[in-house]
């Protein structure tokens, strides 16, 4: 199986994204050159592991987190920032799917989620720019219909107050572009410098006493005996739990996650200062986004540039030219900015699931795992962390419910799998361009 850790990025290495160039990033941790033992090893450093590491070792736990590249590498540091409410699936959707009573369990560890980012946020002094609002925007009537109606769900079933239904005339107010028929603002969401708030969440952990190597690839893990072992390349660990938190960056490790977890790639540019522009894309400083099925997602920097992401590809190699392809759904969005000039361009690799629901499970005797967050991951991947965290303590409510969701692997195997999602996203990324 090729491994996307390498594919499109230098060993150890932030990409060169307008997050990295805003934050201070630390120096190198060291890797992992010895034989250690640990009561939890976790795998990854993105907002899952960094979570759950941060939770575990204020619990007095013993824990080392060994990330191939540096803390906040993957999607975790290169997303589009938004903080949504819910999950990835709306509350309608999984009512019909699920039950009503599993739906309102999930509705209630979304609003965690968020409650969650926020106090980690604020207790541990992140700056992380996080700022409310989301707003969902639609390209056609009856799309806008199927928004008013899910914010309804929320306000009605829930209490949820903080969404409120925008016609046509009031989604332009807010967002000015041609494209879109009104829609909805979440102002119990949020959106954030997510690199920022990853490399807070390393700090934090690091201070509770989590230990972090950095460009540690794990190559195996053996969970055959007592504890689990992982080697990696110049080291060896010896633990009570493992926690995967790879997401899209998982490899070969786990095959009952790999058949499960699609890693995918998508696609964020930033634009120069739009200064007095800014009116024209938004009058308020809100995330967007829109239902296209390959979604476009946009917002402001706190520096005045257009952050917009749009795009997707399922190989593993990224484009050549990751900014033409970022400026096509922009200009189609936004034409009066057809031509101005892009500063930034990256893509990352994020992981779906087959239902866009997280897929949390148990994969081996003494081994979790957390992924799949389906471009829903700022809150959920934080969450998960915890959830983590609280099954290694043995309190796994909040795990195991979310465990509970079904979680179908990709037809065809994870040989298969790559070229059957191509046609089907083809497929809907056509239905996109035509307004199918």
């Amino acid at each position: 199986m090729t491994n996307l850790l390498y594919a499109n990025d230098r060993p150890g290495r932030y990409p060169a994204s307008w997050y990295a160039a805003t934050v201070e990033t630390p120096a190198p941790r060291a890797p992992l050159r010895e034989e250690i033992r640990a009561d939890v090893c976790i795998v990854g450093a993105g907002f899952t592991g960094l979570s759950a590491a941060l939770h575990l070792a204020e619990r007095g736990h013993d824990v080392v987190v060994l990330e191939a590249h540096r803390a906040g590498f993957g999607a975790s540091g290169r997303n589009g920032g938004q903080l949504g409410s819910g999950q990835r699936v709306g509350q309608a959707e999984l009512t019909r799917l699920l039950g009503a009573e599993a739906a309102d369990r999930l509705w209630a560890l979304g609003q965690d989620a968020k409650a969650l980012v926020k106090d980690l946020t604020a207790r541990h002094g992140i700056d992380c720019h996080l700022k409310p609002g989301v707003a969902h925007m639609a390209y056609s009537d009856a799309e806008r219909r199927e928004l008013h109606e899910e914010a309804e769900t929320l306000q009605h079933r829930y209490g949820y107050a903080e969404i409120e239904a925008l016609d046509a005339e009031a989604g332009h107010a807010l967002c000015p572009s041609p494209r879109y028929r009104g829609g909805t603002l979440d102002m119990g969401a949020g959106h954030l410098h997510p690199l920022a708030f990853a490399l807070g969440l390393a700090r934090a952990a690091e201070a509770a006493g989590a230990r972090i190597h950095e460009t540690t690839r794990v190559a195996e893990i053996d969970d055959s005996g007592a504890r689990p072992v992982l080697r990696t390349e110049e080291g060896r660990v010896e633990a009570e739990h493992v926690i995967l938190a790879c997401n899209g960056y998982l490899g070969g490790l786990n095959r009952q996650v790999a058949a499960r977890v699609m890693p995918i790639n998508n696609f964020v540019a930033a634009t120069e200062p739009l200064g007095a522009r800014t009116a024209k894309v938004l009058t308020r400083d809100v995330a967007v986004a829109d239902t296209k099925f390959v979604v476009n997602y946009f917002r402001l920097s706190h520096d005045g540039r257009l952050l917009f992401g749009g795009g997707e590809s399922y190989g593993y190699r990224f484009p050549r030219d990751i900014a033409a392809l970022v400026r096509r759904p922009m200009a189609r969005v936004f034409p009066h900015l057809a031509d101005v000039p892009i500063d930034y361009a990256w893509g990352g690799t994020l992981a779906i699931t087959m239902r866009r629901m997280p897929y949390l499970a148990r994969v081996g005797r003494q081994v979790l795992s957390a992924s799949g967050y389906s471009g829903h991951g700022v809150g959920n991947a934080t969450l998960a962390g915890k959830l983590l965290a609280d099954a290694v303590a043995g309190e796994s409510a909040g795990f195991d419910t979310m465990a509970s969701v079904p979680a179908p692997a990709f037809p065809g195997g994870t040989l298969v799998r790559s070229p059957l999602l191509v046609l089907a996203m083809s497929w809907y990324a056509l239905r996109d361009r035509l307004g199918v």
